[in-house]
């Protein structure tokens, strides 16, 4: 079992009183971690320890902002086998997952220094005569950081790395659901040598939640918050926030789409659809949701499709490799059986898989899926995909956006200008043609429209979300008034 503590002001903590809470593993309920139970006037001192810390952090080089954030990705790095036995104790995913976080998010602290010297400005031309009119980005104060447990690592990486970069500093809340696993990065952080204060780690209960967000994003020193999670609980954050007038950057829910034309390489097709399906076991915002596949094509797809992915292997990640681990509790599993009983009822045919009495899911494939069902609609985020058939492009590009959310998507074509202009069509924040609908890469504008939320992480978006654009005027000669 991992004890836990908080980071404040510098300062290793417990929270006020001593309370503590318990994450359990999902597969046999044995207690992976216990965490400090943190009280809003925790969330406050951790909000005020920043507030402290960001004039001299603000004013500091970038060039010692980057060789901090680069000694931070080392120090990540060089704690890899840590985290692939956290990350499957508290989250029931494959220590292969938890080696691919590492890698990509020291990718997201080492693109995050360099982009400290990228933060800039522009000149404006000014219709006053000697007036030098400049649009300035600087940063913009503490930001408030709140990251899931899906991909924990990288998630909770970003959450920290560009408003460091931008000059501003951060209260990091960890996710309920792996404490230690964001434990973890704050000692990578801490061991790199940011200064106290620059970076604070907070952890609460489940039930706390709520009034532990609040007291933070209600404090003045707060400027920003960025939360990634689902579409519910970002609703609430983002209603709290509007409350404060706190600007947001939100990453929520998915339903990704990936469309299948009947021009597609099948077997490269077959290829992006089983990674993007079941990498994580589905467990990934950006994951495939919904197979949109022409019918004139669908059957060898299909078979395809259903023959590879009955060869993932699934088992208890801490008993060895696998690609399908345990999903993240019972409610999946009981969500995803309950989605399954109203496709087949509704006339939609089971290919491989089927409910499951546990947490470890098998791969699971429903044909001929319609919208009266609703799986076509609902994340199902776990194992379990729908597979769509149409008649055409046009049919394909109207199935792919009939949903509300609106992140990641992808398209197969070996006709790439087909593939572009279709890819232009779909409502959503990304699409790839000919690659899966997971992908990801810290230099790129990440995030989702409709109910996938808003605002952008990842490169100059990122610097953008995280300062503030001031106009500021230098008058260089006499400057005439009208009175």
């Amino acid at each position: 079992m991992n004890d836990i503590t908080m980071l404040i002001g510098g300062q290793r903590r417990a929270a006020t009183g001593g309370a503590t809470f318990e994450r359990k593993n999902p597969l046999d309920g044995q207690v992976a971690t216990r965490a400090p139970a943190a009280t809003p006037e925790d969330a406050v001192a951790a909000v005020e320890a920043a507030a402290a810390a960001f004039p001299a952090w603000s004013a500091l080089g970038p060039g010692e902002r980057r060789a901090l954030l680069l000694k931070a990705a080392h120090a990540l790095e060089a704690r890899a086998a840590d985290f692939q036995k956290v990350v499957p104790a508290e989250t029931g995913a494959s220590a292969m997952w938890a080696g691919f976080n590492v890698h990509l998010a020291a990718g997201i602290l080492t693109e995050a220094a360099a982009l400290t010297t990228q933060v800039g400005g522009e000149v404006i031309p000014s219709d006053v005569p000697g007036s030098l009119a400049l649009g300035v980005r600087q940063a913009a104060g503490v930001v408030v950081g709140i990251a899931p447990w899906n991909a924990p690592i990288i998630l909770g990486v970003r959450a920290i790395a560009t408003p460091l970069a931008c000059g501003n500093t951060v209260v990091f809340k960890g996710s309920e659901l792996c404490p230690a696993t964001h434990g973890l990065i704050i000692d990578a952080i801490e061991e790199a040598g940011l200064p106290p204060g620059v970076v604070n780690f907070v952890t609460n209960a489940p039930a706390d939640a709520g009034a532990v967000v609040e007291a933070m994003v209600a404090h003045p020193a707060v400027r920003r918050v960025n939360f990634t999670g689902s579409t519910k609980v970002g609703r609430i954050i983002a209603q709290t926030c509007a409350k404060y007038l706190k600007p947001t950057v939100l990453e929520l829910g998915g339903k990704a789409p990936f469309v299948v034309l009947d021009d597609a390489d099948i077997d490269a097709a077959v290829s992006g659809a089983i990674f993007g399906s079941f990498a994580n076991s589905g467990q990934i915002c950006m994951s495939t949701e919904r197979i949109v596949v022409d019918a004139s094509i669908a059957d060898e797809f299909v078979t395809k499709l259903a023959e590879r992915a009955r060869a993932l292997p699934l088992g208890d990640p801490r008993q060895g490799p696998v690609v399908l681990g345990s999903v993240v509790d019972m409610s999946t599993v009981q969500r995803c059986n309950a989605l399954i009983d109203d496709a087949l009822a509704k006339g939609a045919r089971l290919v491989i898989g089927g409910k499951a009495d546990n947490t470890l899911m098998p791969a699971t494939l429903l044909d001929h899926v319609t919208p009266d069902m609703h799986i076509y609609r609902e994340e199902s985020f776990a194992p379990v995909k729908a597979i769509v058939r149409v008649k055409g492009e046009e049919e394909a590009i109207a199935c792919a956006n009939d949903n509300e959310f609106g992140l990641s998507s992808a398209v197969f074509t070996k006709d790439t200008a087909r593939g572009w202009r279709v890819a232009r069509r779909i409502e959503a924040g990304i699409c790839h043609v000919n690659g899966p609908t997971v992908h990801d890469e810290a230099q790129m504008p990440f995030g989702g429209v409709k109910d996938s939320g808003w605002g952008r992480f990842g490169g100059k978006a990122g610097i953008e979300a995280f300062t503030e654009l001031r106009w500021i005027t230098l008058q260089t000669t006499p400057r005439h008034y009208p009175f």
